[in-house]
């Protein structure tokens, strides 16, 4: 019987017998085309009355109409003739000849490896583009239900950077909005941690809700933004999660040199400049 495996690019007799007298399989390509890429053909020689032999094709695999055709898709990207693989090792051929060498000396293709990622420790390993100094964080009679929070960068945002910045207010908000803030069930993070965690539904349902009313835009000028907020209920647990996400963007992305909360008016900003050509922005959050 000759068996006809899927990414096999020419038929390979299991006995030579039957190969023998079928010599027109040999430069015969493969059949298990995208139309059934999970399947396998047998190709079987019978033998007839006369002494001859007739090739006969056995379909062996699933008939499940019902295959997604997301999946018939995905399959059919492979090549049946093996040849989307080998590409895959011609876009690198030097973790081609790491991998092919690691059978036979796995210490020399260790010491390979590392020594790639070394070269290339740059286009792996992103530099923080951030601020190594703290960021400070102050109150000014901040009130939880009418407040500005004002943020003084080291440099004016650029656009990504403003990105950026709305993105992390905006989640903070919603998740704020929701009552995922609420200090008064954190039963988890209080619970022990040599425990296994619990959580008492009913405690969770009975607490006092908290939530986030309102929020405004966030206004920029030069090197100094900042945004209105109505929190409603004093949830300190609220500024908490703010500052650890502001610390995180100083450090990693964009310098913030002071974040203050609370005040009416910041130094060095001025109320009349409402022009994008005096470097006045409004991003909606």
């Amino acid at each position: 019987m000759l068996v006809l495996q899927p990414g096999s690019r020419f038929l390979r007799p299991s006995f030579p017998s039957i190969s023998g007298k079928l010599p027109f399989l040999k430069s015969t390509p493969s059949v298990c085309n995208k139309k059934f890429p999970w399947r396998r053909l047998h190709f079987v020689g019978v033998k007839t009355s006369d002494d001859s032999i007739r090739p006969q094709v056995e379909i062996v695999g699933s008939d499940d109409e019902n295959e997604s055709d997301d999946e018939m898709e995905d399959m059919s990207d492979l090549s049946w003739r093996g040849e989307a693989r080998d590409k895959d090792y011609d876009r690198d051929p030097e973790l081609a000849a790491i991998i092919g060498s690691s059978l036979d000396d796995p210490a020399k293709a260790k010491s390979k490896m590392e020594e790639r990622l070394r070269r290339k420790r740059n286009k792996i390993l992103h530099t923080k583009t951030g601020s190594p100094n703290l960021m400070k964080v102050k109150f000014n009679k901040f009130d939880f239900s009418n407040s500005y929070i004002w943020l003084e960068f080291y440099n004016a945002p650029m656009e990504k950077d403003v990105s950026m910045i709305c993105d992390t207010i905006r989640a903070w908000h919603i998740v704020g909005r929701l009552g995922g803030c609420n200090a008064m069930n954190m039963q988890l993070s209080q619970s022990p941690l040599d425990k296994t965690p619990s959580y008492d539904a009913i405690q969770g349902a009975n607490v006092t809700p908290t939530t986030f009313y309102n929020i405004g835009d966030l206004e920029i000028q030069d090197y100094l933004a900042r945004i209105w907020v109505d929190i409603g209920t004093s949830e300190p647990l609220l500024l908490d999660i703010l500052i650890n996400a502001l610390t995180q963007i100083s450090s990693d992305y964009l310098g913030i040199k002071q974040v203050t909360f609370g005040g009416t008016e910041m130094e060095n900003w001025i109320e009349d400049l409402k022009t994008e050509d005096t470097g006045y922005t409004v991003h909606k959050i």
